[in-house]
């Protein structure tokens, strides 16, 4: 993992300094509320509708033992006891003091954290691969690149106020788990022809009130252009994305409206310009890589009877081990998921009490690293196998054991009309609904791999249109409704959800989503996914059910 430099930490340093002069200032009546707005949101602090929001970064989804206590830390001295994982990778507290934010990002420093461009118009926290670094079909961990971006994007000068906010997702592996192609500029390390790796570039994806999966603009890039080639697309973003319109400012209607060609072109002529001055050397990316060296695996031969017999004899331990670990490229080792999906619990929530614990196992069990997934989870991921049982019991004792990585009840789910000042609908209370509905493990596990994602207004925080079944809080008259669609995939196989009909009332919701998925049991071939019955019959049964009229 990669260690701050003394030059970063007073980078970071001098930042708090500044910020808490800024806030200062601000509860002086020195500044107004526009002129503090730009200010706190490059320090990562929305106004939300009961109190300020803080969102910690978290690069590239890692954390160490010490970081987590932090956060533990702050959870219970300046918020209301617990945090929030985001679907980028990032900690969010939601009861902060606005005069209280200097003091935690302050303590955040002193673990080499921050929240530095985690809002604004500039580029994001660079997100990757939950996986990275110890998933079986990896052909290089990206982890080292994206901390080379993050460290070119932080206080860049010529992008520091851009039309709108940019984000970069990285991917190392055969199977996109970053949904790089929803993202302004995607990046997938792959092998050409001569078997040399580079990456794949893709421009123009993302989200929000208009969907659009990005194109690839060069199929084979060496990686010492990566930083001269991604200054070449933001400047082009930079000198012609949209400032009249902030729902068309974003790179993805820039490139629509231009044409992958022509801009393209742009691009190519801007690098041109670039490409020779801003090279990424084999020694800085060999410096690079040794900061994620891989920790030091048994390397004689684990003797796993005991953890086979467990299995053998503990179905529930058996059951989680099925849905909540993922295989390692080292034998004798899995990444072990801890489910931030307790049926009672807001999807994505974690307590103090679990936080403090959650560090202690990764110190004992996983050399003191905790990973961010993009589906509001956490990972740890090098987990001996014999270490397993011990794990799963301790995190059974805490409700982060349930069972349901991949299925149903592993929903993404944004704040909604609870704390976000922007929604139009709930989404805490539906996902709490939906997950009483679908209270039977054998009922989700038998539908099998399934994502649920439920956003309560446009921007879609939680990604509702790459959801297999995706749910739009929308807002009619005062009253909370709810659009579905089906078929959409953040994965390789992009695809953005097709609307099945008009929207259903909150008090219909649920019972929609239960008719959505009677319907998928009943017409499903053998063995089949949910997407692949969506994709083979389309909406039209599922949109028969769900408007029948009774």
């Amino acid at each position: 993992m990669y260690q701050y430099t003394e030059n970063d930490q007073k980078l970071v340093d001098e930042r708090v300094a500044q910020f808490k002069r800024q806030t200062e200032q601000y509860l002086k009546g020195e500044l107004t509320e526009d002129q503090f707005r730009a200010l706190r949101l490059r320090n990562g602090v929305y106004v939300q509708t009961h109190a300020p929001l803080l969102r910690v970064a978290g690069p590239y989804g890692l954390l160490n033992s010490k970081q987590v206590r932090k956060l533990a830390h702050i959870a219970r001295e300046y918020d209301k006891n617990y945090c929030h994982i985001t679907t980028r990778q990032n900690i969010q507290f939601n009861w902060p003091k606005i005069e209280k934010v200097p003091e935690i990002l302050a303590e955040l420093a002193s673990v080499q954290m921050h929240a530095i461009q985690t809002s604004g118009n500039c580029m994001r926290n660079t997100t990757s691969d939950h996986l990275a670094g110890v998933c079986i079909d990896e052909i290089e961990d990206p982890r080292p690149y994206c901390e080379i971006i993050r460290q070119w994007t932080t206080l860049h000068p010529e992008f520091d106020y851009l039309p709108r906010k940019f984000k970069i997702a990285v991917s190392g592996a055969l199977h996109d788990r970053a949904a790089t192609q929803f993202h302004d500029i995607g990046l997938h390390l792959v092998k050409n022809d001569s078997g040399e790796v580079g990456f794949r570039v893709i421009v123009g994806g993302g989200l929000g009130r208009t969907p659009i999966i990005g194109q690839v603009i060069k199929p084979f890039l060496e990686k010492k252009h990566i930083l001269s080639y991604l200054e070449a697309i933001l400047r082009i973003y930079n000198l012609f994305g949209r400032r009249d319109n902030k729902y068309k400012a974003r790179i993805k209607i820039l490139v629509k409206e231009s044409g992958l060609a022509k801009f393209s072109a742009m691009v190519e002529k801007e690098w041109a310009l670039l490409r020779d001055a801003n090279e990424l050397s084999a020694e800085r990316i060999d410096a690079m890589r040794a900061e994620f060296a891989p920790p030091t695996y048994e390397t004689e031969a684990i003797d796993n009877g005991e953890f086979e017999q467990h299995l053998s004899t503990d179905k529930a331990f058996a059951t989680w081990i099925k849905y909540n670990t993922a295989d390692h490229k080292v034998p004798g080792y899995k990444a072990a998921f801890i489910s931030l999906k307790a049926p009672a619990s807001p999807p994505g929530d974690i307590t103090d009490v679990q936080l403090d614990v959650v560090a202690d196992l990764a110190d004992q069990f996983s050399f003191g690293e905790v990973r961010a997934t993009h589906r509001q989870n956490l990972i740890l991921a090098d987990v001996k196998e014999t270490d397993l049982f011990s794990l799963w019991q301790q995190l059974d004792a805490l409700k982060l054991a349930t069972p349901n990585i991949g299925t149903a009840t592993d929903m993404i789910c944004c704040p909604g009309l609870d704390f976000c000042s922007l929604a139009n609908a709930g989404s805490i209370g539906v996902a709490k609904e939906i997950n009483e509905a679908l209270d039977d493990v054998d009922y989700i596990h038998d539908i099998g791999d399934l994502k649920i994602n439920m956003s309560g207004c446009m921007n879609g925080c939680a990604h509702q249109s790459v959801g297999h079944i995706g749910i739009l809080g929308v807002d009619k008259k005062g009253v909370e409704w709810y659009q579905i669609t089906l078929g959409g995939s953040s994965e390789n196989n992009a695809a953005i959800g097709e609307r099945l009909g008009p929207a259903v009332a909150k008090d219909k919701i649920t019972q929609a989503i239960v008719d959505i998925l009677d319907v998928y049991v009943k017409i499903r071939l053998e063995d089949e996914a949910f997407l692949t019955t969506v994709n083979r019959v389309g909406i039209k049964p599922f949109k028969e059910q769900v408007y029948a009229i009774s």
